[in-house]
């Protein structure tokens, strides 16, 4: 890895960690939700500050470049993250379904009486 990739790496976690935070503090993020990015972050760091992880990984993996490696874990990680959040809309869905034919069955008891 080139140290410029490197060095991109590095800012970009910095600056998604400082995203994370300012949007924490002003309570638009939950903290449970900011832990996937605190860690997301630490990873560009560890790979940014620790070349030679990726360059083992991407050796034992058969992967040509460890450029290719950092790609593929951001990538993984990212989808792995979508999958996580179309769970929770699909759980949010259900329960707000529900929630809704509640309120017609007791609005239809209420005007019933």
């Amino acid at each position: 890895m080139t140290i410029w990739f490197r060095i991109l790496l590095f800012l970009a976690a910095i600056l998604s960690l400082q995203l994370v935070l300012r949007n924490i503090r002003k309570s638009k993020l939950l903290i449970s939700d900011s832990l996937f990015w605190i860690f997301f972050s630490a990873i560009l760091v560890i790979l940014a500050v620790f070349p030679q992880i990726a360059y083992a990984v991407s050796d034992l993996l058969g992967i040509q470049s460890p450029v290719n490696l950092v790609y593929l874990v951001i990538i993984a990680l990212l989808i792995w993250r979508v999958f996580k959040l179309y769970l929770r809309v699909s759980s949010m869905d259900t329960k707000l379904k529900e929630l809704t034919q509640r309120i017609a069955l007791n609005e239809k008891a209420t005007h019933s009486k």
